[in-house]
């Protein structure tokens, strides 16, 4: 079942003839998107921990900064203000998010940005071979190759922006 949808990110991959797979993942009656969206995955043969979360900061100068990461790792704090130079740095609040990336929460892809917006990438992306992203249209994710994520990142600074995993957990 092949879905078309039309979004900034698709046109860009499309632009880069980067292919993707369109997964549609069911909202919930309040429109938003499931919370078992790892059952979903894990049943289409897919690895939940390969979703890229794009978590969008505003910093202490005003300016907005994505950060995608992959496996679930929290953002490490001290590490992302030491790269950006920024004494404050705090999560962007919901309504932002749609503001500032023009997506709303949930959809938020890690390209087809805004100019304006600065983009982490974590290096935990790399340790999988397809990852998943926010399509820019809610209900719907992509997945594509982490590789051709990079290229399509191309101005995107790649580092260790994200605690270890404690092992006990």
């Amino acid at each position: 079942m092949h879905h078309n949808i039309d979004s900034p990110v698709t046109q860009l991959l499309n632009q880069l003839t980067i292919s993707f797979d369109v997964i549609e993942i069911p909202l919930s009656e309040d429109q938003k998107p499931i919370r078992n969206l790892e059952e979903l995955l894990t049943s289409e043969g897919r690895d939940p921990s390969s979703v890229i979360r794009s978590i969008l900061f505003k910093t202490g100068s005003g300016a907005f900064v994505l950060l995608g990461v992959a496996g679930g790792g929290r953002a490490d704090w001290a590490v992302l203000r030491k790269h950006l130079d920024e004494r404050k740095l705090r999560m962007a609040e919901f309504d932002e998010v749609s503001e500032v990336t023009g997506y709303v929460v949930g959809a938020v892809p890690p390209i087809a940005l805004p100019e304006g917006i600065r983009v982490l990438l974590d290096k935990s992306v790399t340790d999988y071979d397809t990852i998943i992203i926010g399509s820019g249209v809610l209900g719907y994710a992509l997945a594509l190759s982490s590789k051709e994520l990079l290229t399509a990142m191309n101005n995107a600074d790649i580092g260790d922006f994200v605690k270890a995993m404690s092992t006990d957990s």
